[in-house]
């Protein structure tokens, strides 16, 4: 009966001591049981939201998918036009006159610099700043078409001639540049300084190799730089399953100089950088992408043209694409004023259109927060776990909540 009574309490006694010593990793079990729910949860939340998605959602992903191939198939019966023409071969493209990037590609870019291209308004997606530069971006989607991006980036103690070297000198670019694998030139047209580059660029992630068939041009004004540069067809590079072409490109910027931000006499660039491109993957999660790597990208440039005044400060020679470069084709303001007597006043109506629909876009945004704080209630009031568990899950529903509300400030370009 004595030694029952000693056993019991030895029992007794190492229940106790397991009970404190649990007490220190009580927060960390804790912890472990809110993330198994919240994967759990969001598992769940991802197959109910998937079933109950809106008609429209569906609607959006097959037009996506029906436009790229539309636009493959056009690209394809372009080229397969100019092989079967023998007056739109290649030993004729190169003539200069038959060149692919025209005035009508100068005037578009000028109407995005000066905003007056009928567009949507653009809405402001980050600010940042280094010591040497400041960075501002915008983003926009049109009705048709992938996303679109502009960015304003001032680089102090730069030149408009230095800084358009550095944007076309392929050469240089594959040494500070590790998503370009590939640089060739196909065709060039010295007279006006236009070529047809070949480009094979490397993504991050799940994001395979893409290529490029690239027309360029660069069209002078008083020391200011419009630079184009697009996808265009080119029948002397077959199309392959892998690396998957990117046939909807468009790439340009306008170089200038202004002011100093610092006050000095140093002198200071200003580059208006407009870019799409669909690479064949859905537009919603290619926008996500660029918002998270849009200022680190900014930052490498950046890095690559402080890099590349060191080495144009210390090399006496220029490479092919700088030559070509340098043969821009110079305009007057009396040509730009003629494209603007061209204008007609029809994007008032449009941006008012665009800036409506974007108020619907509030509402639903406003929903999805609803619906991301209604659910963490009902979490929160089925786990009884205390108020630690509780408050963490408010926590994140508030961060979650607050998602749209840092996607779609007010401030516009």
């Amino acid at each position: 009966m004595m030694n029952l009574f000693e056993t019991s309490s030895e029992i007794l006694r190492f229940s106790e001591t397991l009970r404190r010593q649990s007490v220190g990793g009580f927060v960390g079990v804790e912890m472990l049981v809110f993330l198994g729910l919240v994967s759990i949860g969001f598992l769940v939340g991802i197959m109910v939201g998937w079933v109950w998605r809106p008609r429209w959602a569906g609607l959006v992903v097959k037009n996506q998918m029906v436009e790229s191939n539309q636009n493959q198939n056009q690209n394809l019966n372009l080229q397969q036009q100019l092989v079967d023409n023998p007056s739109c071969s290649s030993s004729v493209a190169k003539k200069e006159d038959d060149h692919l990037l025209k005035d009508e590609d100068l005037k578009h870019l000028w109407r995005l610099v000066e905003k007056r291209d009928g567009g949507p308004p653009w809405k402001h997606m980050m600010d940042g700043s280094t010591p040497t530069m400041t960075y501002q971006a915008w983003q926009r989607d049109l009705e048709t078409g992938p996303p679109q991006y502009c960015s304003m980036t001032v680089y102090e103690d730069a030149t408009p001639e230095l800084l358009r070297d550095f944007f076309w000198d392929d050469d240089l670019r594959l040494k500070w540049d590790d998503m370009l694998l590939h640089s060739t030139i196909l065709e060039e047209f010295p007279a006006i300084g236009a070529s047809i580059v070949h480009w094979i660029r490397r993504f991050p992630l799940f994001c395979s190799d893409r290529e490029y068939i690239i027309g360029r041009r660069i069209w002078e004004l008083e020391g200011s730089f419009y630079c184009v540069t697009k996808g265009v067809p080119d029948p002397s590079v077959p199309r392959k399953r892998k690396p998957r072409r990117v046939d909807v490109y468009y790439s340009s910027w306008f170089i200038r100089s202004v002011q100093s931000k610092k006050g000095n006499n140093q002198p200071a660039c200003e580059v208006i950088f407009f870019h799409y491109e669909d690479m064949g993957i859905p537009w919603e999660i290619a926008k996500l992408g660029v918002r998270q790597a849009m200022w680190g990208t900014a930052k490498k440039i950046e890095q690559g043209f402080r890099w590349y005044q060191k080495e144009r400060a210390c090399s006496k020679t220029v490479s092919h694409h700088v030559v070509m470069a340098q043969m821009s084709t110079k305009i007057d303001q009396d040509y730009l004023t003629r494209l603007e007597s061209d204008e007609h006043d029809e994007d008032v109506a449009q941006t008012q259109m665009m800036t409506h629909q974007e108020k619907k876009g509030g509402i639903d945004m406003n929903i999805q927060k609803l619906l991301v704080i209604g659910g963490a209630v009902i979490l929160a009031c089925s786990l009884d776990r205390g108020q630690l568990t509780k408050a963490v899950i408010f926590g994140v529903a508030k961060r979650f909540g607050n998602i749209g509300r840092r996607a779609f400030p007010a401030r516009q370009l």
